[in-house]
């Protein structure tokens, strides 16, 4: 089963860290061989700017994440 990622693409989610955090999990990705198993897309902004940067998986949503929290989440899936 392939793992869906999806990042906020908003602006304030980019402002606040997805930028860096996109970056970080497509690094990730590529480093331990999980491209395979895991697909990355951009979600619209939701009007959630509060609680950001947001990304989620598999349906699940995850909120102010940081790259600790983003390595945590995928090394559970490997």
């Amino acid at each position: 089963m392939t793992t869906e990622i999806k990042i906020c693409m908003g602006s304030a989610c980019f402002a606040k860290g997805n930028q860096e955090n996109l970056e970080f999990i497509q690094n990730y990705i590529e480093e331990n061989n999980l491209d395979t198993k895991i697909s990355i897309g951009g979600s619209l902004c939701e009007n959630k700017c509060e609680i950001g940067p947001r990304i989620i998986v598999n349906d699940k949503e995850y909120t102010n994440v940081t790259k600790d929290d983003i390595k945590k989440i995928l090394s559970e899936i490997e």
